[in-house]
Protein backbone atom coordinates (compact mmCIF):
# COMPACT_ATOMS: atom_id res chain seq x y z
CA UNK A 1 0.00 0.00 0.00
CA UNK A 2 1.41 3.22 -0.94
CA UNK A 3 0.78 6.54 1.10
CA UNK A 4 -0.78 9.58 -0.43
CA UNK A 5 2.23 11.50 0.01
CA UNK A 6 3.54 9.11 -2.28
CA UNK A 7 0.62 9.09 -4.51
CA UNK A 8 -0.39 12.82 -4.85
CA UNK A 9 2.53 14.84 -7.02
CA UNK A 10 1.92 18.19 -5.27
CA UNK A 11 -1.01 20.73 -5.09
CA UNK A 12 -2.19 23.38 -7.56
CA UNK A 13 -2.44 26.66 -6.18
CA UNK A 14 -5.63 29.09 -7.11
CA UNK A 15 -7.24 32.34 -6.45
CA UNK A 16 -10.71 34.04 -6.51
CA UNK A 17 -8.92 37.04 -7.67
CA UNK A 18 -5.61 38.09 -8.90
CA UNK A 19 -3.41 39.85 -7.12
CA UNK A 20 -4.72 37.71 -4.11
CA UNK A 21 -1.81 36.37 -2.42
CA UNK A 22 -1.12 33.25 -4.07
CA UNK A 23 2.91 33.53 -5.04
CA UNK A 24 3.07 34.36 -1.32
CA UNK A 25 1.38 31.46 -0.46
CA UNK A 26 2.76 29.26 -3.31
CA UNK A 27 6.12 30.74 -1.07
CA UNK A 28 5.01 29.43 2.08
CA UNK A 29 3.28 26.01 0.39
CA UNK A 30 6.97 25.14 -0.74
CA UNK A 31 8.75 25.94 2.29
CA UNK A 32 6.64 24.22 4.66
CA UNK A 33 6.71 21.26 2.44
CA UNK A 34 10.19 20.81 0.90
CA UNK A 35 8.57 21.61 -2.33
CA UNK A 36 9.39 22.56 -6.15
CA UNK A 37 7.82 25.19 -7.67
CA UNK A 38 6.16 25.59 -11.34
CA UNK A 39 3.94 28.74 -12.41
CA UNK A 40 3.01 26.90 -16.20
CA UNK A 41 2.08 30.45 -17.67
CA UNK A 42 3.61 33.80 -16.41
CA UNK A 43 2.39 37.29 -17.72
CA UNK A 44 3.69 40.84 -16.90
CA UNK A 45 7.42 40.60 -17.00
CA UNK A 46 7.44 43.82 -18.39
CA UNK A 47 6.25 46.15 -15.42
CA UNK A 48 5.42 43.51 -12.45
CA UNK A 49 7.46 41.05 -10.07
CA UNK A 50 8.66 37.75 -11.88
CA UNK A 51 6.72 35.16 -9.52
CA UNK A 52 9.01 32.64 -10.21
CA UNK A 53 12.52 34.29 -9.04
CA UNK A 54 10.07 35.47 -6.04
CA UNK A 55 9.39 32.64 -4.69
CA UNK A 56 13.04 30.85 -5.59
CA UNK A 57 14.15 34.24 -3.24
CA UNK A 58 11.48 33.81 -0.72
CA UNK A 59 11.59 29.85 -0.23
CA UNK A 60 15.09 29.46 -0.38
CA UNK A 61 14.88 27.01 -3.46
CA UNK A 62 17.74 25.13 -5.13
CA UNK A 63 17.92 24.98 -8.92
CA UNK A 64 16.73 22.03 -8.99
CA UNK A 65 13.24 22.38 -7.47
CA UNK A 66 12.16 25.05 -9.76
CA UNK A 67 10.26 24.63 -12.82
CA UNK A 68 11.15 27.66 -15.37
CA UNK A 69 7.20 28.74 -16.75
CA UNK A 70 6.32 27.19 -20.15
CA UNK A 71 4.83 30.83 -20.88
CA UNK A 72 6.83 33.85 -20.17
CA UNK A 73 4.55 37.20 -21.56
CA UNK A 74 5.55 40.42 -21.07
CA UNK A 75 2.36 42.08 -20.81
CA UNK A 76 0.20 42.74 -17.94
CA UNK A 77 -3.14 41.01 -18.91
CA UNK A 78 -4.90 37.53 -18.91
CA UNK A 79 -2.75 34.75 -20.40
CA UNK A 80 -5.12 34.82 -24.02
CA UNK A 81 -4.23 38.57 -23.82
CA UNK A 82 -1.30 38.89 -23.51
CA UNK A 83 -0.10 35.97 -25.97
CA UNK A 84 -2.79 37.72 -28.66
CA UNK A 85 -0.46 40.94 -28.43
CA UNK A 86 2.96 38.36 -28.53
CA UNK A 87 1.58 36.53 -30.91
CA UNK A 88 1.86 33.06 -29.13
CA UNK A 89 -0.30 30.33 -29.05
CA UNK A 90 -0.76 28.43 -25.84
CA UNK A 91 -2.67 24.89 -26.03
CA UNK A 92 -3.54 22.42 -22.88
CA UNK A 93 -0.81 20.05 -25.20
CA UNK A 94 2.14 22.40 -23.85
CA UNK A 95 2.03 21.17 -20.79
CA UNK A 96 2.89 18.53 -18.68
CA UNK A 97 3.15 18.03 -14.91
CA UNK A 98 7.68 17.46 -14.02
CA UNK A 99 8.67 14.92 -12.91
CA UNK A 100 10.34 15.73 -9.73
CA UNK A 101 12.17 14.01 -6.52
CA UNK A 102 9.55 16.26 -4.45
CA UNK A 103 6.27 17.38 -4.08
CA UNK A 104 5.67 20.93 -6.17
CA UNK A 105 3.17 23.49 -5.83
CA UNK A 106 1.88 24.86 -9.09
CA UNK A 107 0.59 28.10 -8.89
CA UNK A 108 -1.75 29.48 -11.66
CA UNK A 109 -2.50 33.01 -13.06
CA UNK A 110 -5.37 34.52 -11.30
CA UNK A 111 -8.37 32.66 -11.13
CA UNK A 112 -9.90 29.16 -12.08
CA UNK A 113 -12.01 30.66 -15.12
CA UNK A 114 -8.99 33.15 -16.44
CA UNK A 115 -8.92 32.20 -20.00
CA UNK A 116 -6.17 30.99 -21.52
CA UNK A 117 -7.24 30.92 -24.99
CA UNK A 118 -10.33 31.41 -27.02
CA UNK A 119 -11.05 28.17 -25.89
CA UNK A 120 -9.68 27.09 -22.77
CA UNK A 121 -9.90 27.92 -19.44
CA UNK A 122 -7.39 27.86 -16.46
CA UNK A 123 -9.64 25.34 -14.91
CA UNK A 124 -8.92 22.90 -17.88
CA UNK A 125 -5.30 23.05 -17.12
CA UNK A 126 -5.61 22.45 -13.87
CA UNK A 127 -7.93 19.11 -14.85
CA UNK A 128 -5.03 18.13 -17.37
CA UNK A 129 -2.21 18.36 -14.26
CA UNK A 130 -5.17 16.57 -12.16
CA UNK A 131 -3.32 17.84 -8.87
CA UNK A 132 -6.02 18.82 -5.57
CA UNK A 133 -6.41 22.39 -5.68
CA UNK A 134 -5.80 24.92 -2.75
CA UNK A 135 -8.05 28.22 -3.31
CA UNK A 136 -6.18 31.54 -1.86
CA UNK A 137 -8.62 33.95 -0.88
CA UNK A 138 -9.26 37.28 0.66
CA UNK A 139 -10.11 37.36 4.90
CA UNK A 140 -12.50 40.22 4.45
CA UNK A 141 -16.20 41.71 2.98
CA UNK A 142 -16.78 39.94 0.16
CA UNK A 143 -14.83 36.45 0.07
CA UNK A 144 -17.79 34.36 0.67
CA UNK A 145 -19.08 35.09 -2.59
CA UNK A 146 -15.88 34.84 -4.11
CA UNK A 147 -14.86 31.72 -2.78
CA UNK A 148 -18.17 29.83 -2.63
CA UNK A 149 -18.54 30.52 -6.61
CA UNK A 150 -14.69 29.11 -6.90
CA UNK A 151 -15.81 26.50 -5.42
CA UNK A 152 -18.39 25.63 -7.35
CA UNK A 153 -16.69 25.92 -10.51
CA UNK A 154 -13.97 23.60 -9.21
CA UNK A 155 -16.64 20.84 -8.14
CA UNK A 156 -18.23 21.17 -11.69
CA UNK A 157 -15.45 20.02 -13.18
CA UNK A 158 -15.29 17.38 -10.34
CA UNK A 159 -11.81 18.63 -9.24
CA UNK A 160 -10.23 17.60 -5.73
CA UNK A 161 -10.18 20.18 -3.50
CA UNK A 162 -7.35 20.59 -0.78
CA UNK A 163 -9.00 23.71 0.80
CA UNK A 164 -8.77 26.74 1.40
CA UNK A 165 -6.07 29.50 2.77
CA UNK A 166 -7.38 33.08 3.67
CA UNK A 167 -4.85 35.99 3.34
CA UNK A 168 -5.49 39.06 5.59
CA UNK A 169 -6.67 39.93 9.16
CA UNK A 170 -8.43 36.78 11.04
CA UNK A 171 -12.03 36.99 10.52
CA UNK A 172 -13.58 34.02 12.26
CA UNK A 173 -16.99 34.60 10.38
CA UNK A 174 -15.83 34.68 6.92
CA UNK A 175 -13.73 31.41 8.05
CA UNK A 176 -16.89 29.33 9.41
CA UNK A 177 -18.87 30.88 6.80
CA UNK A 178 -16.67 29.23 4.04
CA UNK A 179 -16.05 26.13 5.73
CA UNK A 180 -19.55 25.40 6.47
CA UNK A 181 -21.28 26.75 2.90
CA UNK A 182 -18.13 25.79 1.56
CA UNK A 183 -17.77 22.59 2.70
CA UNK A 184 -13.86 22.47 2.60
CA UNK A 185 -11.26 23.02 5.44
CA UNK A 186 -9.46 26.49 5.60
CA UNK A 187 -5.76 25.20 5.84
CA UNK A 188 -4.38 28.54 7.10
CA UNK A 189 -5.20 31.92 7.93
CA UNK A 190 -1.64 34.33 6.91
CA UNK A 191 -1.65 37.90 7.48
CA UNK A 192 -0.61 40.85 5.62
CA UNK A 193 2.94 41.64 6.43
CA UNK A 194 4.96 44.38 6.66
CA UNK A 195 7.74 43.16 5.59
CA UNK A 196 8.26 39.77 2.81
CA UNK A 197 11.54 38.38 3.29
CA UNK A 198 12.70 34.94 3.41
CA UNK A 199 12.44 34.88 7.77
CA UNK A 200 9.12 35.69 7.26
CA UNK A 201 8.05 33.57 4.73
CA UNK A 202 9.98 30.47 7.33
CA UNK A 203 7.80 31.72 10.20
CA UNK A 204 4.44 31.66 8.44
CA UNK A 205 5.52 27.84 6.80
CA UNK A 206 6.97 26.51 10.26
CA UNK A 207 3.75 28.57 12.69
CA UNK A 208 0.57 28.74 9.54
CA UNK A 209 1.13 25.58 7.71
CA UNK A 210 0.12 22.06 8.17
CA UNK A 211 1.75 19.09 6.63
CA UNK A 212 1.35 18.31 3.17
CA UNK A 213 0.06 14.39 4.13
CA UNK A 214 -3.07 16.27 6.38
CA UNK A 215 -4.12 18.60 3.44
CA UNK A 216 -4.61 16.21 0.64
CA UNK A 217 -8.23 14.79 -0.09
Amino acid sequence: MTSKATEIQGVFVTGTDTGIGKTLVSACLVRAWNAGYWKPVQTGLASEPDDTATVTTLAALSPDRVQAPRHALQTPLSPQAAAALEQVTITLDDFTLPAMASPLVVEGAGGVLVPLSETTLMIDLIARLGLPVVVVARSGLGTINHTLLTLAALRGRQLPIAGVILSGPPNPGNRLAIQRLGGVPVLAELPWLDLVDSDAISHLATERIPALTSVLP
